[in-house]
């Protein structure tokens, strides 16, 4: 059984794992099967709290993909949400990642 199997047949079981959420974005990122990991880094974005590591990887991937100004939103978003949440550590990455993309 593939990474990827496994972890979808674990999610069928705890679908509102975060941990594997993010597991299977970020699986289906190094498959190139985009738009479906946005779409997951997207939901755990939109959680309560947000993921705050979603947003860092889903900059990353839109960056990656030449869709600099999503990128820059996602980016911007995640670091507010980061500032929030009390992780200096993702803010001063992000931060970073976002100037580069200037």
């Amino acid at each position: 059984m593939s990474r990827r199997a496994q972890i979808e047949a674990m999610l069928k079981e705890t679908p509102e794992d975060t941990f594997l959420k993010y597991a299977l974005a970020m699986e289906l990122k190094s498959e190139e099967q985009h738009e479906e990991s946005l779409k997951l880094f997207g939901e755990l974005m939109a959680d309560e709290p947000p993921h705050v590591p979603a947003f860092f990887m889903a900059g990353q991937q839109l960056a990656g993909l030449d869709r600099i100004d999503e990128a820059q939103d996602v980016l911007k978003q995640g670091i507010q949400q980061a500032n929030q949440q009390g992780n200096a550590h993702a803010s001063g990455e992000m931060t970073e990642f976002l100037m580069s993309l200037e």
